[in-house]
């Protein structure tokens, strides 16, 4: 599959967040990645459900929501309903994982786990079968804005070789720090998504930047 750009709306202006959406509906971006974090799970809080509301009230994609929250299994129906396709829930904030994972998929959704960049990506091995989505944070989550941890191409690497074995059509996304520069040799290990914030909001022309990101060759990289 060719890859796919999900631009994140926590990087978007939110005095007009109505504009930002609208310039990703009609941009080359697949998905809209809506982060969620409570201030406990990690240390920043973004926006709750009348934000959610609102995202989809105009946004035209699916929305991709990461919940970087404690206890995430008591919202799971409230973000299907708010209009997420894809849930997110964080491996270190679950600790019935796969419960958690067939919640997701009853209340109508695509199923994704993410891990922090410490958490070995062998510990996804007996929940892999079951999920649609892995998303290897490329950052320690919680701020936008911060530099990109190279060991993140060898998960992504290891993760692809594992899910080969065990779900071959699993997605692999990518999110933190992820641009122009490194976007080619994450494709290249074996990433199908890459969630693109300051990237793609902090540049002169952010629907340029993302037909960029989309459009650029990924075929010539030797990693």
């Amino acid at each position: 599959m060719k890859h796919l750009i999900a631009p994140s709306v926590l990087s978007a202006d939110f005095a007009n967040l109505q504009r930002d959406i609208e310039m990703i509906n009609s941009s080359e971006a697949d998905w809209f990645h809506v982060d969620v974090m409570d201030g406990v799970f990690v240390p920043n809080i973004s926006f709750g459900f009348p934000v959610m509301e609102a995202i989809k009230k105009y946004a035209a994609k699916p929305l991709d929501v990461h919940l970087m929250i404690v206890n995430p299994d008591q919202y799971i129906e409230r973000f299907a309903a708010a209009g997420a396709s894809i849930i997110t829930v964080h491996y270190e904030a679950c600790t019935h994982l796969h419960r958690t994972v067939q919640a997701i998929h009853a209340a109508g959704c695509k199923a994704g786990v993410a891990i922090n960049p410490h958490t070995p990506v062998g510990l996804l091995k007996d929940i892999l079968t079951d999920l649609d989505l892995v998303l290897v944070m490329s950052v320690n989550p919680g701020f936008g804005g911060q530099k990109f941890i190279p060991n993140t191409l060898n998960k992504v690497k290891e993760l692809r070789n594992l899910a080969s074995q065990i779900n071959p059509r699993l997605v692999i996304e990518v999110d933190g720090g992820v641009g122009l520069h490194n976007l080619a040799e994450l494709v290249q290990a074996g990433a199908n998504v890459l969630v693109a914030g300051n990237a793609v909001f902090a540049a002169e022309s952010p629907t340029q930047m993302i037909s960029e990101l989309k459009e650029l060759d990924t075929t010539t990289v030797n990693l």
